[in-house]
């Protein structure tokens, strides 16, 4: 039992540092489900045991991350991983290039859905936000 709670909480800490602002919202949006085990599940595992391992630091897991679900095409959880990768220091040039290179695998249509309309509407709502500061390396 305490194997899972020093995972849930290191799993809130990485959560913590992806999306500061929501990152208690994210869990608690599991309590009302048809599941709420899963938002424990998912801290524990995804985030206190994958993304909290020595070998890669939190903002490379997150580059590869969003390179990850461009390539699947997964549109809702590429939302919060954009957002996560620029708050913990990626640049949005630098988040199109990794998505763009999934083209090679996942092929146009993809590049389509993901990158002119997932990645356009984070980096819009950021700088409607005033949080997208395009700063290059």
């Amino acid at each position: 039992m305490e194997e899972h709670t020093n995972n849930f909480k290191r799993g809130l800490d990485v959560l913590a540092k992806i999306d500061p602002e929501n990152y208690k919202d994210i869990v608690n949006s599991f309590k009302d489900s048809v599941f709420p085990d899963l938002g424990t599940l998912a801290v524990e595992f995804n985030y206190g045991q994958i993304f909290s391992r020595p070998g890669l630091d939190l903002k490379s897991r997150l580059l590869a991350t969003v390179a990850g679900l461009t390539a699947l095409g997964n549109t809702e959880q590429l939302k919060f991983y954009i957002n996560g990768a620029l708050n913990v220091g990626w640049t949005e040039k630098e988040i199109l290039e990794a998505m763009l290179q999934m083209v090679i695998y996942a092929g146009f249509p993809v590049a389509l859905n993901t990158i002119l309309t997932i990645a356009n509407e984070v980096f819009s709502e950021r700088r409607k936000k005033n949080l997208l500061h395009n700063k290059e390396k």
